[in-house]
């Protein structure tokens, strides 16, 4: 079973809102414990897992200690968690990786599971409309550019800048229509050009769970104020949402054949 969360964005708003989604996190997370933890599982954060994520090399954000302590856990016992950085979370050194045992990822992820292709990216940069900031990606999210961030200004400095920036040019992460689309799209064209049976991206703060004629496109949603996640096993893919303790089932799909490699385009 994976189990996949995106777009929790720890830190955002009050600190009470940003307590209970991160206590609601943790409390799906031990609901799945036996599955994850005890059953060969994988539990895969699909970005922006934080609000503001800058990580320095003695000092890490005290957000979400909580979450955190219950990752070390796992992982101190086995457990397999992938997090694929968001663009609102990408400035991560080693801590995640090397304290927690957390595999940090900046791009995508794919595995094979049940014989079938998963292809799970954060979503960010990928529509036409954001092309430009996918090609800046790299140079923003190097390790020059985050070292020479780092030196010009302290810890507390830089997260007031991030918050200026955040409230300044951010939204209220109330879901986007042409952005829900655009990552349809992009799906859509991977599942028909690739091996891929599902693809998974977060981002748009919209949950989907979609049927295409090559394959699913899923989207956890937003976990800040939706509390949507989703789940994928041998049976296929599940869309639910959390709601007092209790996973609540908006929509499944069932595993759809697992498809012969594709031929090599000419």
């Amino acid at each position: 079973m994976i189990l996949v969360l995106s777009d929790l964005h720890l830190g955002r708003g009050s600190r009470a809102e940003s307590r209970a989604a991160e206590r609601d996190a943790v409390a799906l997370l031990r609901a799945h414990e036996a599955e994850v933890v005890g059953g060969g599982g994988t539990l895969v954060l699909l970005g922006d897992v934080f609000h503001e994520y800058i990580e320095y090399r003695h000092l890490v954000p005290k957000t979400a200690p909580r979450l955190v302590g219950l990752l070390a856990d796992w992982c101190d016992r086995g457990a397999r968690v992938v997090y694929l950085v968001g663009n609102r979370d990408p400035w991560h050194l080693d801590f995640f990786r090397d304290e927690i045992g957390v595999g940090v990822l900046a791009g995508t992820w794919q595995t094979v599971q049940h014989g079938r292709t998963l292809y799970f990216a954060h979503g960010d940069g990928l529509r036409p409309a954001e092309r430009l900031s996918f090609r800046l990606q790299p140079l923003l999210r190097s390790p020059v550019m985050a070292r020479l961030f780092r030196m010009g200004l302290p810890g507390d400095g830089a997260f007031a800048l991030a918050r200026w920036i955040s409230r300044r040019f951010g939204t209220d992460g109330t879901p986007r229509p042409v952005v829900h689309t655009g990552l349809v799209e992009v799906a859509t064209e991977r599942l028909r050009t690739t091996e891929a049976d599902v693809v998974a991206f977060g981002h748009s703060h919209q949950e989907a769970l979609l049927e295409t004629a090559h394959g699913l496109y899923l989207n956890p949603g937003y976990w800040f104020s939706r509390r949507t996640f989703a789940r994928l096993d041998a049976d296929g893919a599940a869309l639910l949402r959390w709601a007092d303790g209790t996973a609540e089932p908006l929509a499944r799909a069932a595993a759809a054949s697992a498809r012969p490699a594709l031929a090599p385009s000419l």
